[in-house]
């Protein structure tokens, strides 16, 4: 995901001086420079906000047999590919 200048927001965090030395030391070896920081803390943050929605579906379709969230699944996709194929042609 590509965001430009204007559309960053400055954030001030704490973390421990072993995380901040593990961190820097792992980008380094990476060869990455300025900029990584900011990168692999956004990428860490938008993939734990994935498995906290990811945990809360699984919770709220606990008592949902399979074989009806797989029919759904079907069905979406089906749609989508629908709307993407009629768009092509």
């Amino acid at each position: 995901m590509k965001t430009s200048e204007e559309d960053n927001v400055r954030l001030t965090i704490f973390v421990p001086k072993e995380t901040d030395l593990l961190l820097r030391t792992h980008l380094a070896q990476a060869g990455l420079r300025k900029g990584a920081i900011s990168k692999f803390v956004a990428d860490a943050v938008r993939w734990q906000l994935f498995h906290l929605n990811l945990e809360t579906a699984q919770a709220h379709n606990l008592d949902v047999p399979s074989e009806q969230i797989e029919d759904e699944i079907e069905q979406a996709l089906a749609e989508v590919r629908k709307e993407r194929f009629a768009k092509r042609a």
